[in-house]
């Protein structure tokens, strides 16, 4: 049950990562216009549009699904913890960036903002918390022909 809850974690940040990336990256002028989408627009506020800063960021939320695709694959602890720790390393720069300029937005899309950038460091926390240690390989019979993992 416990890896099942792990790779339904690793999903949503895959599945997040993934939209949000190739939308940035496919069409990025629209990202940058629309985000979030339903009438709020949480990018363009915040300065003149650069398309290879857009597309730079699309990709790089490409990579990142990549990865957490990877980790839910093949649900490998250290994969998980490096995957958990990318989703990290780059959430909270961007979460205090923005917690510093919300004064260019409405209150309601204040909160958006801020949980919406919580989501993924504590997805990705939870996933690491619950990844589960492997038991080590069993080593091949002293007798037997030497095996190397590939």
């Amino acid at each position: 049950m416990q890896d099942r809850v792990v790779r339904v974690l690793l999903g949503a940040l895959a599945l997040n990562a993934l939209l949000l990336g190739f939308w940035a990256t496919i069409a990025p002028r629209n990202y940058f216009d629309e985000f979030p989408g339903g009438g709020r627009a949480w990018v363009a506020p915040d300065g003149p549009y650069n398309q290879h800063l857009m597309r730079d960021y699309g990709a790089l939320n490409v990579a990142l699904g990549v990865v957490a695709v990877c980790a839910a694959v093949w649900l490998m602890r250290p994969l998980i913890v490096a995957c958990g720790l990318a989703f990290i390393t780059y959430a909270i720069p961007h979460l205090l960036y923005h917690l510093f300029h919300l004064d260019l937005y409405s209150t309601g899309d204040q909160i958006g903002i801020v949980v919406g950038l919580l989501v993924s460091p504590a997805v990705a926390l939870a996933a690491i918390a619950l990844a589960r240690p492997r038991p080590p390989a069993v080593a091949p019979a002293a007798d037997g022909p030497e095996t190397v993992p590939i």
